[in-house]
């Protein structure tokens, strides 16, 4: 069980005109906003939307004349899957993809679009990948794992082959880690090309699989986490075993750190990142001090987040931000007491969005109602500006 760099730069020939390559780009304003040099390459921008294309074709060009004909079967839940379908639609490869209960819709449409057969089997992936087991052994299907196999590794390092050729004074490179496939092709190219370079990779702190197995512990892994794409509880065997010498760290990251790093790839750099995407940024806002300085690379691995939960995280920024607020004031329940309390909001530049009456509250007098009015605000001092108007004004809040 090897992956040596010239497997890899082999990959990069075999798929090349048949994979985008990606751009890699300098970041302004997140360099600006992290105090590191940062570097992004944008995998989201990959027709299937994530860096699973690479590995997927690589891999499917291995099958024999016999294994094209029998077809294959995959546990995803979504990038890998919609990356065998749509290659293996191309090269006429039936593909059948067993995804998890709870699989975002986007993930599940994209993968059907693509001409696949997809399953629904599994509370998690260990459940999916047990029901796909159980369809190849059934069917003759040639099982492709979304990254413990050699031929996915392999294909996943042109990504760093990619970022290095694009941007070769990089002196650190962050890539999420969810079964590994990803971060041991990319440690070994970056490596291969440039030995001093450090590899960091990063895990959700509800899946911290990959750190668990260094320190020799059983991962404690489970519950909804917004970077499912690495919502993985037992790293790889292949992967972890060439991985494992060439990470010098890996950065375990709270939800929050995602969430903040797809509203920043949003809103600064104006690009769709899913959570597990928006890893390296996390990482990279999680421990700023140990990158200032130095030139980052982030691989934004994918970009299929659902057009709902992506508004979701927005909104939660937003609110952390105290650029939407709820005030909630107690007062009298009589006419005209709406208007004037809109009237203080609204000529300190105050954005009301919605107001809700509580009338039935048993803390609440009987001749009172308790009003929780939603406000956009500037930003933190506008929004204890507002609040303060409105306690001048004679107002009781009990929140703000």
């Amino acid at each position: 069980m090897t992956v040596v760099f010239a497997d890899i730069q082999a990959a990069q020939a075999r798929i090349a005109g048949q994979v985008d390559r990606t751009p890699a780009r300098h970041s302004r304003r997140l360099s600006q906003l992290t105090e590191a040099e940062v570097w992004v390459k944008y995998d989201n921008l990959h027709f299937t939307g994530s860096f699973k294309e690479r590995g997927a074709l690589n891999r499917l060009l291995s099958l024999t004349p016999d294994e094209r004909r029998r077809g294959v079967v995959a546990a995803s839940a979504g990038n890998h899957a919609q990356a065998l379908a749509y290659h293996g639609g191309r090269l006429g490869i039936p593909v059948t993809i067993v995804m998890p209960e709870g699989t975002p819709f986007t993930k599940v449409d994209g993968t059907r679009g693509h001409g696949a057969t997809v399953v629904i089997e599994g509370l998690d992936f260990t459940g999916s990948t047990a029901e796909a087991h159980r369809l190849r052994d059934e069917r003759g299907y040639v099982f492709i794992s979304a990254f413990d196999d050699e031929g996915i590794v392999t294909g996943q390092g042109v990504c760093a082959i990619e970022f290095l050729e694009d941007a070769p004074d990089l002196d650190a490179l962050i890539v999420p880690i969810g079964g590994g496939g990803l971060i041991a092709g990319c440690a070994i190219a970056a490596k291969a090309m440039k030995p001093d370079i450090r590899v960091f990779g990063v895990e959700a702190a509800m899946y911290p699989s990959f750190s668990a197995r260094r320190r020799g512990e059983a991962p404690k892994c489970g519950g909804a986490t917004i970077a499912e794409g690495i919502a993985i509880k037992a790293v790889g065997d292949i992967p972890f075993a060439l991985a494992d010498p060439l990470v010098e760290d890996v950065i375990v990251c709270a939800e929050e750190d995602f969430e903040k790093a797809v509203a920043l790839f949003a809103t600064l750099e104006k690009t769709v990142a899913e959570g597990a995407g928006a890893g390296g940024l996390a990482a990279l806002l999680a421990q700023p001090d140990r990158f200032k300085g130095l030139k980052v690379g982030l691989v934004l691995c994918g970009g299929n987040i659902d057009a709902r939960m992506l508004a979701v995280v927005l909104n939660r920024e937003m609110v952390r931000e105290r650029r939407l607020i709820v005030y909630r004031i107690l007062g009298d329940d009589r006419p005209g007491m709406l208007s004037a309390m809109a009237a203080v909001i609204g000529g300190l530049g105050g954005n009301i969005i919605d107001v809700v009456h509580n009338r039935l509250a048993l803390d609440v007098p009987a001749k009172g109602a308790e009003f929780d009015i939603m406000v956009e605000t500037r930003d933190s001092a506008h929004a204890d500006e507002i609040g303060q108007a409105l306690k001048d004004k004679g107002y009781a809040l009990r929140m703000g």
